[in-house]
């Protein structure tokens, strides 16, 4: 161990992360050196019985539950006697009285304007550029690349001109729809140019302006000949690019070659779920690409069709706004962070008496210490606020212990009290259920909530694993307490004063490849009232972007605001069937569906510590998996063992044929270890199975113990 840790105070840090923040992170900040070590020494140790207090509260609360199902088998369900045991137990706090947010320095992009949300996996630095960079994406190339646009050369490499005329159709059509011209469409324009600090466009040399002259704030060029125009919808940016001697512009009578929407407004750099970061060297990788995106600089040199590119974070976008002045606009997504939740625990560092250090707690200190240097710069966040996204929180007091560990760190690094803001990902039952004194408890630092769907799913499952089989998943999204879910999540948050102030969140589109789905499915996140929405990729950012156009959320969740909110009663339903009548034939369709997700994902994390990627399903349509995902599929199977739905044998023969099937949508990757036919020598495989035969005992039914242990094993 000694050749592997540095021993400091009461600490053993292993000698690359231990050198990374003494020769990376700490440089070019005020902290010194062996008073960070110190004074995190200390906090870790005073940090951790609180901690370990909460995860036994976790386990214990879940025996209790456990024991109330299984007690009360075979009775009448009764709403009100189950809510009086989950107040007598303690999982359900009685409320408060009514509160506002009190949260200050929060920059536009989550205050005031709405718009997609990206999560991406940190430790890749080439898609960590892309997604930061994803705050200016053309519309031309989001259209022609993706299947929204339906025509027989939408895959064909060769360039199509009916294609990239369609392309330019949707677009002026865009235009007609959120920047109307007087009396005249965008498909007639022939000239563009700024006159007297107004845009003035020529139909036929017929002078033709905005229908809202407001909605035009600047342009780029010369005002006779403008290469850019800036237009302004719903707090979102759109340029208009001018060159006619572009390629895209030989069809266009006005020289218009794209079209630019501000898409990416925020972007989760993600330590958690989307990433397969198991050791010091692991957590260093993620470590480093935030501390270089902080700093501005982070670089990513790569092969494409044999040519070396060079990848960096953009400038901004400046302009000449209608007063003559120059102007600029941000040229990068605000970049958020995603740090681990209460439970894992890392071997980076060992902590007196040998054990490991908690991950979540490690983040906090390691991501707020990176992200000092924007402190200074300001090229991220302009209110010099530090945005962490906290998850996988268990109710009201996991939250006090988030704002306790923030309260620690902002102490020791010298910061300002509630610099660090926290996003609440609501995801686990006890949240849910408690969501608004779980707001209370970080009412000064909160900064978004946002419902995580499948996370949800799977602690439904794992929480009331006694009460009866569960429903299959699709069958899930149909039940009441999802919909209460949802709607709670909006509900509680205008009832805190979010609107205007901070973030409403909903999740992940999951099917990268469908974006015609996609644009018909994802509005009704804003319907919803969310201002914000995750999206799997840049290109979906842009897309998704022309629905924050369609609608003004902030109107939208105004009327909300006045509808009759979501039943508590609903929202602790159970999604099980007393008499399952499904054929034996549906029984394995649901299982070969589950099992080949689980091995689809597990297979690359343990295999080749890939966190997050595009997994063919059973029908081979592409789908973001993560392991939220993973934990759902994992744990329905467990519950329906738990209650003889299936067998063990059953399972097991089934996880084998999917093996194959997995075996064979990966037969292009040179790099791929095939499971079939030694299942005993192979770690995937072993896992994917743990995962589901064990999955009854797993804290919260997470997936994490055995990924990070398997993985460890893979790696040594």
């Amino acid at each position: 161990m000694s050749e592997k840790y540095t021993k400091i105070g009461n600490l053993s840090v292993s000698k690359v992360l231990f050198n990374f923040i003494n020769k990376e992170a700490i440089p070019g900040t005020d902290i010194d050196e062996k008073d960070f070590w110190k004074n995190f020494d200390d906090a870790v140790h005073k940090l951790l019985p609180k901690n370990n207090e909460l995860l036994d509260t976790r386990h214990k609360l879940q025996m209790d539950i456990d024991r109330w199902h299984l007690d009360n088998k075979g009775k009448e369900f009764k709403i009100k006697e189950y809510e009086k045991f989950l107040k007598e137990i303690g999982y359900l706090k009685e409320e408060g009285k009514d509160f506002k947010i009190d949260t200050k320095n929060i920059d536009d992009e989550i205050a005031k304007i709405a718009g997609p949300q990206l999560v991406v996996p940190v430790m890749n630095a080439r898609y960590a550029l892309n997604a930061a960079n994803a705050r200016w994406m053309s519309l031309y190339d989001s259209l022609y690349g993706t299947d929204v646009i339906q025509s027989e050369e939408s895959a064909s490499e060769r360039y199509d001109p009916e294609r990239g005329l369609e392309v330019i159709n949707y677009t002026k059509k865009f235009l007609d729809e959120h920047f109307s011209l007087e009396n005249n469409s965008w498909r007639n324009v022939n000239k563009i140019k700024v006159v007297d600090n107004d845009l003035c466009l020529e139909i036929s040399k017929e002078k033709v302006g905005l229908k809202d002259k407001n909605k035009f704030i600047g342009f780029r060029g010369k005002d006779h000949s403008p290469s850019g125009i800036i237009l302004k919808n719903n707090n979102l940016h759109v340029e208009i690019i001018i060159n006619p001697n572009a390629f895209s512009a030989k069809s266009d009578a006005a020289g218009i070659s794209d079209i630019i929407l501000e898409s990416a407004i925020t972007t989760i750099c993600d330590h958690e779920d989307s990433v397969a970061a198991v050791d010091a060297e692991d957590k260093v990788v993620g470590y480093r690409n935030w501390l270089e995106l902080m700093k501005g600089n982070l670089v990513s040199t790569f092969e494409k069709r044999g040519k070396k590119l060079i990848r960096k974070l953009n400038p901004d976008r400046k302009f000449i706004d209608k007063s003559g002045k120059e102007q600029k606009l941000f040229g990068r997504s605000l970049l958020l962070n995603r740090n681990v939740g209460h439970l894992m625990t890392s071997p980076a560092i060992l902590l007196n008496g040998g054990s490991e250090i908690p991950e979540g707690i490690m983040d906090a200190f390691i991501t707020t210490l990176c992200a000092l240097h924007d402190l200074k710069t300001r090229k991220n966040s302009r209110q010099s606020s530090i945005y962490i996204v906290k998850p996988k929180m268990h109710g009201p007091d996991e939250c006090s212990f988030t704002d306790l560990i923030f309260h620690t760190v902002e102490k020791i690094l010298g910061l300002d009290e509630y610099t660090i803001k926290c996003g609440i990902m609501d995801e686990e039952r006890r949240t849910s259920v408690n969501l608004r004194e779980c707001i209370r408890r970080l009412k000064d630092r909160v900064f978004f909530i946002n419902t995580g769907f499948l996370d949800r799913t799977g602690d439904e499952i794992h929480t009331s694993m006694e009460a009866g089989p569960m429903i299959k998943k699709d069958d899930m999204k149909k039940t009441k307490w999802i919909e209460a879910y949802e709607n709670n999540n909006v509900d509680v948050g205008l009832q805190c004063g979010f609107s205007g102030k901070i973030s409403i969140g909903k999740g992940m589109f999951p099917a990268p490849d469908n974006m015609a789905q996609m644009m018909k499915e994802k509005i009704a996140h804003l319907e919803a009232g969310a201002n914000c929405a995750w999206v799997p990729s840049p290109t979906a950012a842009a897309l998704h972007a022309i629905h924050y156009h369609k609608i003004d959320v902030f109107k939208k969740q105004k009327e909300i605001e006045k509808r009759n909110k979501a039943n508590l009663h609903n929202l602790l339903s159970f999604p099980v069937t007393n008499k399952p009548n499904w054929t034996a034939e549906e029984i394995n369709n649901e299982i070969s569906n589950c099992a080949q997700s689980i091995l689809g994902y597990v297979v690359r994390w343990i295999d080749q510590g890939i966190g997050c990627s595009k997994v063919p399903n059973i029908n081979n349509i592409n789908l973001m998996e993560d392991r939220a995902t993973l934990r759902i599929s994992s744990q329905l199977i467990a519950n329906w063992l738990h209650h003889g739905i299936c067998s063990r044998k059953q399972v097991l023969e089934i996880m084998k044929k999917m093996a194959k099937v997995v075996d064979h949508q990966n037969k292009n990757d040179d790099i791929y270890q095939n499971m079939h036919p030694k299942f005993d020598k192979s770690i995937a495989f072993k896992t994917a199975c743990e995962l589901i035969f064990h999955g009854k005992y797993q804290p919260s039914g997470y997936t994490e113990p055995l990924l990070h242990l398997n993985r460890l094993i893979k790696k040594n």
